[in-house]
């Protein structure tokens, strides 16, 4: 089964630009890296950052940080919504614009595509990575008022973003695209937010 999938991601690859030739390239490379036991561990882990866990995680923050009437931790909880509903509107309009097949259905059908179009065909909306876009912008938001964070939610981020190549739901380039509009989404919300809040949260 491995070598037929690498067969297709070539044969994929014959009939595309230099892009998505790399972009295959790259997939090829981390398919073996997707078939063992901690790679298929860490592609179940990923799906944390899908949107309704990320979401849930976002309300259970802020709904703590008033509970308890610790400031901080609710204006975390709030950022971490904002700049997740950001990103989510961000990269569902560009997936509703482009259709590309993902890794996994390119390996099946030896046929790469990115193209305009509107698709709902989840197989066919590879463009950007969702979960690279959550995972950024709930990162970035947390750190921001929790700089202790850092060694923590970046590297979970990372690895959340990078098992979307070995598991073959994104290419590359869709996690690239992914982590910029969770970057810019988080920024974007953040300086609205602390505009119409004010200030720095108290400890």
């Amino acid at each position: 089964m491995s070598d037929e999938v690498v067969e297709k991601l070539e044969e994929a690859a014959e009939e595309v630009g230099a892009i998505t030739r790399a972009d295959l390239a790259i997939v090829r490379a981390a398919h073996p890296l997707g078939e063992t036991v901690v790679g298929k561990a860490l592609g179940e882990v990923s799906e944390l950052t899908d949107q309704p866990p990320l979401v849930a995680a976002s309300l259970t923050t802020l709904v703590v940080g008033l509970a308890t009437r610790q400031p901080r931790i609710a204006r975390t909880g709030l950022r971490m919504l904002l700049a997740h509903a950001l990103a989510t509107g961000i990269k569902t309009v560009i997936k509703d614009n482009f259709d590309r097949y993902r890794p996994r259905k390119v390996a099946e059908e030896g046929e790469a595509t990115l193209e305009r179009g509107e698709s709902k065909e989840g197989e066919d909306r590879s463009l950007p990575s969702g979960h690279s876009a959550g995972a950024v912008a709930v990162a970035r938001a947390i750190v921001r008022d929790n700089p202790g964070a850092t060694p923590i939610a970046y590297p979970l981020a990372a690895t959340a973003s990078l098992v979307q190549i070995t598991r073959k739901a994104h290419f590359p380039t869709d996690v690239a695209l992914g982590v910029m509009v969770g970057l810019a989404s988080e920024a974007i919300s953040s300086r609205v937010m602390d505009r119409l809040l004010g200030g720095r949260p108290r400890r």
